[in-house]
C-alpha cells in the first residue's frame, strides 16, 4: 500500500535516506552486521564484546538503531536470561529493508501485479487481461489509503489532488497546465524498456485505479507515450474550463 506522508516538503526516497544515514557510522554498522549474523537476539554485553566497545555505547548504537527501524527490541525472556537481577534487553533485526534509487522505482510493485494476476483461484481470463484488472484494483486500494489519511485536501481541485498523490508515489509529477500533468519518472523503469507495451498498459490501469482511489473524479489517466517520460498523463476530463 502506498504510505502517505505527513511532510509534503519530503521526497519519496528521504526516508531511505535518513535511514541510511544511521548506519554512516563504521561502528554502528558493525553492531548491525553483529545483530544480523546473530542466530539468536544479542543483548548489550554481547554487542559490546564482540565488537569490542564499552557496553555504554552499545546500548547507544543499538537503541540507535531501533529507532532507525533497523532492530527491534525487548526484555529478554526466561530462556535468554538466567542471571539474577535486571532483566536486559535483548535486540534483534526488523524486517525493514532498505532500498534508495533516484529516480524512484517500484518494482516490487509490478512484481505483486503479475504474481496476483497468476496467483491460484485467479478468474480464467488471459494472464494480460488478469494483470490489467489487478493493477487497476491495487491501485484503487493503495488510492483509498491516501484518501482515508486525509490527504491531500479536500480544497484542491482534482488535478492538484492527483500531483500530490502521485508525487509521494515517485512519479516526478509536473502540472503542464490547468488540464495536463506529465510524469516525468516511470517508476516501473528500466522494466518497461524490455516490453513496453505490456508495461505501459498496467502503469495505465494503476494509475486509472490510483485516482479512482482517490476520489479525483475529475481526472483521468491516458496514454500518451512521450520519450524520456512516463508513459501516462493525467488529464483533466474534457470539456476543460481554463481556470475552473
Amino acid at each position: 500500500m502506498v504510505e502517505p506522508k505527513a511532510d509534503r516538503g519530503r521526497e519519496p526516497w528521504d526516508d531511505s535516506l535518513d535511514t541510511v544515514a544511521v548506519l554512516g557510522d563504521g561502528v554502528r554498522r558493525r553492531v548491525y552486521a553483529f545483530a544480523r549474523a546473530a542466530t539468536t537476539p544479542v543483548t548489550r554485553e554481547d554487542t559490546a564484546q564482540s565488537v569490542g566497545i564499552t557496553r555504554k555505547l552499545a546500548a547507544f548504537h543499538l537503541d540507535r538503531l531501533v529507532d532507525a527501524g533497523l532492530l527491534t527490541s525487548r526484555p529478554a525472556d526466561r530462556a535468554e536470561h538466567r542471571r539474577v537481577g535486571r532483566t536486559p534487553k535483548v535486540y534483534q533485526p526488523s524486517d525493514v529493508e532498505i532500498r534508495v534509487g533516484i529516480p524512484a522505482r517500484h518494482h516490487d510493485l509490478l512484481a505483486e501485479i503479475l504474481v496476483d494476476a497468476l496467483a491460484p483461484g485467479a478468474s480464467m481470463d488471459s494472464v494480460t487481461e488478469a494483470a490489467v484488472r489487478v493493477a487497476s484494483e491495487r491501485g484503487r486500494a493503495d488510492g483509498r489509503c491516501v484518501h482515508r489519511a486525509g490527504q491531500p485536501t479536500s480544497t484542491e481541485d482534482d488535478v492538484g489532488r492527483a500531483v500530490h498523490v502521485l508525487r509521494d508515489c515517485g512519479y516526478e509529477p509536473v502540472r503542464i497546465d490547468e488540464n495536463v500533468v506529465r510524469l516525468r519518472n516511470c517508476v516501473f523503469a528500466p522494466i518497461a524498456a524490455r516490453s513496453q507495451e505490456l508495461v505501459c498498459t498496467l502503469h495505465h490501469a494503476y494509475v486509472s485505479g490510483l485516482l479512482t482511489g482517490v476520489g479525483a473524479t475529475d481526472a483521468t489517466a491516458v496514454l500518451a507515450p512521450t520519450p524520456g517520460v512516463c508513459c501516462v498523463e493525467v488529464q483533466r476530463r474534457p470539456p476543460w474550463r481554463m481556470g475552473s
